[in-house]
């Protein structure tokens, strides 16, 4: 008979901890899955996935996260604000310990991982968390190792659900918290179980380092080619991010997160975070089968309680119902997650207004631009508080809730990256054609696929195009396998009257937006519209 894991001795004075704590460390997958079940913390589907329910929350809180300020000189050079709000030292070190002394009493997790595949930017960080079921998430989603850090790792990420802060005492907004402390390289996480929390916090990390290291840290996914040639792929959630990359034309480098480097480009994680809402086997085959899996986690998917059979397209929870899997259930992956400079990078925006062109080609400087505003749509009726007209969401970089640093400074890495290995960079447009959400249609992902892969191929470089009189955009007309009509978005509306006072709309907000960079960025981006 097989023993039960044991729990060990592990050594936290680095965390400023002078007892030692019994955890269950660097525990193997089935392992983590029995836990996870004999703990009530979730239940097995047929194929052997996870099932979990997060709670009260089912994404992130961006509100409650905070970046812990000593005034000191390189506090100076984060970008202060509604993204990154400043925390005390004096109120980070009672919560740390409120924190250590919490976990002292319930049993906890801790699993040693890897973040990033270059050996030369690659950091240890520790999990550690009341739950498995957390600890397999950072199994599938960080790059594993099969050593323990006997040494203090690079970061430390302490998640404890079933602590709540106070805010009056605490000095947080609410009773959840999510605080990085880059000098003593320690994350606080407390209240929530959403597992996204832990891998945007070492994002977050990353993207603070990195560029004093010549890399560009990106929230993209990544694919290379049989020819070896590499794709970027950039994009808010429900752009089609993780879709789009996820091609069984071609081997997947990672779907999130990357850094591009003197040497190319290279995957942080060694794992997929797939949003799984009205998943389809047969539009999306390679996450269907890889988040179904065993050992991999899915979070919020509603599923039958007697047969634990999965339902995708029940909301009824949430519409941010995830999958977390390790890459390793992917057959045609990159396996050391590292790619060549990127021959074309793909900026995705699902327009519900439904007038930027399908696909366009971008200059360099307007690739600046459309990479500072970071633009997508919030579709109207699907948020409570949303009016009938669809709402412009703009965030820097297609990721400014975890750009530690000013996003001028990272827009002004990927122009000169461009510019130096000759990238090609398209704006696709994976959202609404004939009319705003609500009246026309949604662009069909077959047609998506056959653009980007027109692009990829060269296809786009020879096909006849011409400047799009409103934005500005260099389009195809004629692209193998799509209908001429929805290149020209114009076109495709039956009031061409409309369609002008909807992209003058978008225009305005896309201008307001941008001038907020006026003083960090120089005019030949910034007056791009």
């Amino acid at each position: 008979m097989q023993q039960s894991a044991k729990l060990t001795n592990i050594n936290l004075k680095y965390l400023g901890i002078n007892d030692h704590f019994n955890v269950y460390w660097n525990l193997a997958t089935p392992k983590l899955v029995e836990h996870s079940i004999r703990n009530n913390e979730s239940n097995l589907s047929p194929s052997g996935a996870l099932l979990v329910n997060t709670g009260e929350f089912t994404g992130r809180s961006p509100n409650d996260k905070f970046i812990v300020d000593y005034g000191e000189k390189t506090d100076n050079e984060i970008f202060w604000g509604s993204v990154n709000r400043p925390y005390s030292p004096e109120n980070f070190e009672k919560l740390l310990f409120k924190v250590t002394k919490h976990i002292a009493t319930v049993p906890i997790y801790a699993q040693d991982v890897l973040v990033g595949a270059h050996p030369n930017h690659q950091r240890k960080i520790r999990i550690i968390s009341e739950f498995a079921w957390s600890a397999l998430f950072a199994c599938d989603l960080f790059i594993p190792t099969s050593d323990k850090f006997v040494d203090e790792p690079d970061f430390t990420v302490i998640q404890t659900p079933s602590f709540f802060a106070d805010p009056t005492v605490n000095g947080t907004f609410s009773k959840a918290f999510i605080i990085i402390n880059f000098k003593k390289r320690i994350v606080l996480i407390g209240c929530t179980q959403y597992a996204g929390e832990i891998k945007k916090s070492v994002f977050s990390v990353m993207n603070r380092i990195l560029p004093d290291e010549h890399v560009l840290p990106m929230h993209c996914s990544a694919n290379i080619g049989m020819d070896g040639d590499t794709a970027l792929f950039f994009g808010l959630s429900g752009t089609g991010k993780t879709t789009l990359s996820s091609d069984p034309d071609r081997f997947l480098i990672g779907d999130d997160e990357h850094g591009w480097g003197a040497d190319g480009v290279f995957n942080f994680e060694g794992g997929c975070y797939a949003k799984t809402i009205n998943l389809q086997q047969n539009l999306e085959p390679i996450i269907w089968k890889a988040s179904q899996e065993f050992g991999s986690v899915l979070e919020n998917v509603i599923f039958n309680q007697e047969t634990r059979e999965i339902d995708f397209t029940n909301d009824s929870l949430t519409e941010n119902t995830r999958a977390a899997y390790p890459l390793t259930h992917i057959a045609k992956r990159i396996k050391n997650g590292r790619g060549n400079h990127p021959n074309h990078i793909f900026f995705l925006s699902a327009d519900a207004f439904g007038v930027l062109p399908p696909i366009s080609s971008l200059t360099p400087d307007q690739a600046a631009f459309y990479f500072l505003s970071g633009y997508t749509s919030k579709l109207a009726g699907t948020e409570r508080g949303l009016s009938s007209e669809p709402q412009a969401t703009f965030s820097a970089c297609f990721g400014a809730p975890f750009l530690p640093l000013n996003p001028a400074r990272y827009t002004e890495m990927l122009r000169n990256k461009i510019k130096e290995y000759n990238s090609k960079v398209w704006l696709v447009n994976t959202g609404w054609t004939g009319g705003q959400y609500g009246v026309g249609s949604r662009i069909k992902l077959p047609y998506t696929r056959a653009m980007i892969s027109a692009a990829i191929k060269g296809i786009l470089d020879e096909a006849p195009s011409e400047i799009d009189p409103v934005f500005g955009l260099k389009i195809p007309n004629i692209i193998p396998g799509v209908p001429a009509k929805l290149l020209n978005p114009i076109l495709n509306w039956p009031d061409h009257t409309q369609y002008l006072i909807n992209a003058n709309q978008l225009i305005c907000k896309f201008k307001q937006n941008i001038i907020q960079y006026r003083d960090s960025f120089d005019d030949k981006v910034i007056n791009q519209m």
